[in-house]
């Protein structure tokens, strides 16, 4: 019974395994051949640093089996996220700043170059401190941009030259039309001017036909003359009153300049080396209208110039300027103490000088000619001249001029008689005032001395024919108090003479001016003219008109061209046994009253030559000039030699 239970339990186990064998069989053949599915689509991702999101499914429904197809189609999909789901970065911000950052750096060395250029141009142009191209030597005294002044058909004052004989040898070369001077050219080198300049090596003297003596006329290029540099008038001082006609403004460094304020006599002269290399300035010069600018007299004192301001006051001079303008004080200065005023800081009035009592050593020293002041000047400021008679014999210079209508349609007739100190600035501002009413000058200017004497001074006319014309005065003169004239407030006063034509159809007028301070001692001038003529466009021709530029800056302003200049004042300034020196070219020139001034300068021969250049700087009479140095050469033949190695 045993037995037969172990056989039973052997089948059942072995029908059991056959079974499950067979359904093991027929899982595994239906798995196999299961094609893939998809899962569902994942959440969309946040956006991300690209403002993009993206989603995933997975081929896992089922997993495809052996022989069975993959998923068809991409597990990840990818989209664009609008503005506002976009993060917030500071990339932006970063990108500005390395934009401005990338510019920045780009105009640093754009500047930089430029200033490199700028260097290398200035010392290859001889700009630099050496002004090294001694080849401009043998130009010889050239005038350079010099116009001589137009001849008027008034002339009793000796400052209007007529043209020298030899005025072809002053050829004008820059265009001075214009009111300030902007020098934009180079200065080439000495290969690429050989066509241009004259390269003799013999001396710079030449006699003339005549027997006098000339420099070689080494003519300049146009192109050549704006070699100076590249300065200009662009800026301006904004605190000064824009009087474009009586004010001057340049730009300047060491070579110098000079400044004119047209029509006035007055001009400042600024010395080559007189601005420390290296710096440069600019100055300016103006002329005060006397309600502008009060200047307190006292006593006897008149005022004898214009009042005239150079600046800015606090620029550093290594040698003095020199200031020129008119005085109207008589050709006997012993009858006067005249002394320089000069306006301080805080605004009030300072004797700096006493004429003929200058100590050398000061900053100022004037030199008083005959109708011209010279101020050497270390410093700048506003100036002028104030005289005190010494007795009552001083007079001062004054000018009567005769305006009247420009048309006259009725029988009444009037003349105005200007008194007015004998200055060209104040002539020039009668004139400006008369053409703004209407008025024309009806005869030449007439020049008198006023003295000291306490007399006013009277006017009258006389001598009219009687049957045309009539004055409608009640009394016989006019009368101009004293003290109006020599210490008032107004540098100019005029009065009227009322007169009368009996018939519209009479127009010439014939009479006698007679002014006077004591009787019996006074000056009568016949006037004859016609009223109904205009000759408003003829009244130019009584001022001294004065074309060149009212700002010359470099070789432009000069006569002696820079480097002969040196030339000379390394000549003369040494000492000479034989007096071939600073002193025989002083005394030439009629200077050696100044001699004890120009000692005690370091190059008293390049004090000489400025001075030289004020005085003639519009008659441009360089032969004069020219025949002193070879009076000089002569007795040191070899001064004005140009050795080879200079050429």
């Amino acid at each position: 019974m045993g037995s037969m239970l172990s056989e039973t339990q052997g089948a059942m186990e072995e029908a059991a395994a056959k079974a499950w064998g067979s359904k093991y069989r027929r899982s595994t053949a239906q798995t196999a051949n299961m094609d893939g599915g998809w899962t569902e689509w994942s959440k969309w991702s946040p956006c991300g640093a690209d403002c993009s999101m993206w989603r995933t499914r997975e081929c896992t429904q089922p997993t495809p089996g052996t022989g069975g197809k993959d998923c068809q189609g991409l597990d990840i999909q990818s989209l664009n996220c609008t503005s506002e789901q976009c993060p917030q970065t500071v990339s932006g911000a970063e990108d500005v700043a390395l934009y401005v950052g990338m510019v920045a750096i780009a105009l640093c060395l754009t500047l930089l170059l430029i200033v490199v250029v700028l260097v290398y141009r200035r010392k290859k142009e001889g700009l630099d401190a050496d002004v090294a191209d001694s080849s401009i030597l043998t130009t010889g005294f050239q005038p350079m941009g010099i116009k001589p002044s137009k001849p008027g058909v008034w002339a009793p004052r000796p400052r209007r030259l007529p043209h020298c004989k030899n005025s072809h040898l002053l050829t004008i070369q820059p265009d001075l039309t214009t009111t300030t001077t902007s020098y934009q050219g180079t200065l080439r080198s000495r290969h690429e001017g050989t066509g241009k300049f004259s390269m003799s090596n013999g001396p710079l003297l030449d006699p003339l036909p005549n027997g006098s003596h000339t420099l070689h006329n080494g003519k300049l290029n146009p192109d050549h003359t704006e070699f100076v540099s590249r300065l200009t008038t662009q800026t301006y001082f904004k605190t000064l009153p824009r009087d474009i006609a009586n004010a001057s403004y340049g730009t300047f460094n060491f070579l110098g300049g000079r400044l004119t304020i047209p029509n006035t006599g007055i001009s400042l002269l600024i010395p080559p080396e007189a601005i420390p290399r290296g710096k440069i300035y600019e100055i300016y010069l103006t002329v005060q209208r006397r309600e502008d600018l009060r200047l307190p007299l006292a006593g006897c004192q008149t005022l004898l110039s214009p009042v005239v301001s150079c600046g800015p006051s606090g620029v550093v001079l290594s040698r003095p300027v020199i200031l020129s303008m008119d005085h109207c004080s008589d050709a006997c200065l012993d009858n006067w103490a005249v002394r320089l005023k000069k306006q301080s800081y805080d605004g009030a009035w300072e004797d700096v000088l006493l004429m003929g009592e200058e100590p050398v050593a000061e900053p100022y020293y004037c030199q008083l000619e005959a109708e011209t002041c010279r101020l050497f000047a270390e410093q700048l400021g506003t100036f002028a001249l104030v005289g005190e008679s010494l007795h009552m014999g001083a007079a001062k210079r004054l000018r009567l001029v005769l305006f009247s209508d420009a048309y006259c349609s009725t029988l009444e007739y009037n003349i105005r008689v200007y008194c007015m100190d004998d200055t060209q600035d104040v002539f020039k501002e009668v004139m400006e005032m008369e053409r703004q009413l209407g008025g024309r000058l009806i005869d030449e200017p007439h020049v008198l001395l006023f003295k000291d004497s306490y007399h006013n001074l009277r006017l009258s006319i006389h001598d009219m024919p009687q049957a045309h014309w009539r004055s409608k005065l009640l009394a016989g003169y006019q009368e101009i108090p004293f003290y109006h004239i020599w210490n008032g407030s107004q540098r100019y006063l005029h009065c009227t003479f009322s007169l009368e034509r009996l018939s519209l159809s009479t127009c010439e007028l014939t009479c006698q001016l007679c002014v006077w301070q004591v009787e019996g001692e006074g000056q009568t001038f016949s006037l004859h003219f016609n009223i109904a003529k205009d000759t408003r466009a003829l009244d130019s021709e009584f001022m001294l008109m004065d074309s060149s530029s009212t700002a010359l800056a470099g070789p432009s302003a000069f006569q002696i061209p820079y480097l002969i200049r040196q030339k000379i004042c390394s000549s003369l300034d040494a000492p000479c046994p034989n007096g071939a020196d600073w002193r025989m070219l002083a005394q030439r020139l009629k200077l050696e009253r100044h001699m004890s001034f120009f000692a005690s300068k370091a190059s008293p021969t390049s004090v000489i030559l400025d001075l030289w250049e004020t005085q003639h700087f519009h008659s441009g009479n360089i032969n004069q000039l020219a025949t002193v140095m070879a009076d000089i050469g002569k007795q040191e033949a070899m001064i004005f030699l140009v050795s080879d190695g200079e050429c």
